[in-house]
């Protein structure tokens, strides 16, 4: 764990944070899985560990909220010389992540998609109808909150890309609580725990949250953007 903080331009305390996190997760289903790639580790860890995940995205749908064909054409697009019995195993332990929404106490997931990401078609029109679907279906769920950020609103807080905050509050022991950004590039992630960096990222969500078309509103785009679909 140590080596990837390193890998990761962590500083020691976000390397401390890894360790104290990887200490907890030793028997994790993700530990030692050749088909979960070790900058991700951290962030499933984390997930096992925060109260709640708040995350921006604008190329794809966000892993947990994937249907597994839909997750298929993302690792066949991204992993093309990969052979195909690899992608199945990225898929099925992206699909085992997903867990983590069914936990007791559950995890409170809030997405803010970028319109980009509800339009571009990934797969094919089936597959991408049933993700749709998908999305509609589990934004009905009480512990997760899915908004859009339509074209319309224009220039927005994000300026780069998908970022995802973990985090978990604990009054009565705040050595307890924990906070982390996990910033995602290719082949390699970005873990931040500095305070100013948290509150900094939580800001711009804020912000995101605000510019994007709330929960009804937002589940119309959806809407739209099946029915479009369906006449292609």
């Amino acid at each position: 764990m140590k080596s990837l903080a390193d890998a990761c331009d962590a500083s020691a305390s976000e390397r401390d944070a890894l360790v104290q996190v990887a200490r907890t997760q030793t028997d994790g289903w993700w530990v030692g899985n050749t088909a979960v790639p070790e900058w991700i580790d951290p962030l499933v860890s984390f997930e096992h560990e925060a109260e709640y995940e708040y995350l921006y995205a604008n190329t794809v749908i966000p892993g947990l909220l994937q249907t597994r064909e839909y997750a298929h054409a993302v690792h066949q697009a991204r992993e093309v010389r990969s052979p195909n019995d690899a992608i199945e195993r990225m898929v099925d332990a992206r699909i085992q992540r997903q867990s983590i929404l069914e936990r007791k106490p559950s995890l409170h997931l809030w997405a803010v998609l970028d319109e980009a990401v509800i339009r571009r078609t990934v797969g094919n029109s089936t597959v991408m109808a049933d993700q749709l679907d998908h999305l509609h279906e589990m934004a009905q769920s009480p512990t997760v909150e899915i908004q859009i950020l339509p074209f319309s609103a224009g220039a927005h807080a994000a300026g780069a890309g998908h970022f995802v905050i973990l985090g978990r509050n604990d009054e009565r022991n705040p050595l307890n609580s924990m906070a982390v950004v996990y910033i995602e590039m290719r082949r390699r992630g970005l873990y931040l725990d500095d305070p100013e960096d948290v509150s900094a990222y939580k800001l711009t969500f804020d912000y995101l949250r605000s510019q994007a078309a709330d929960s009804s509103a937002s589940l119309r785009l959806l809407a739209k953007a099946r029915q479009e679909l369906s006449h292609d």
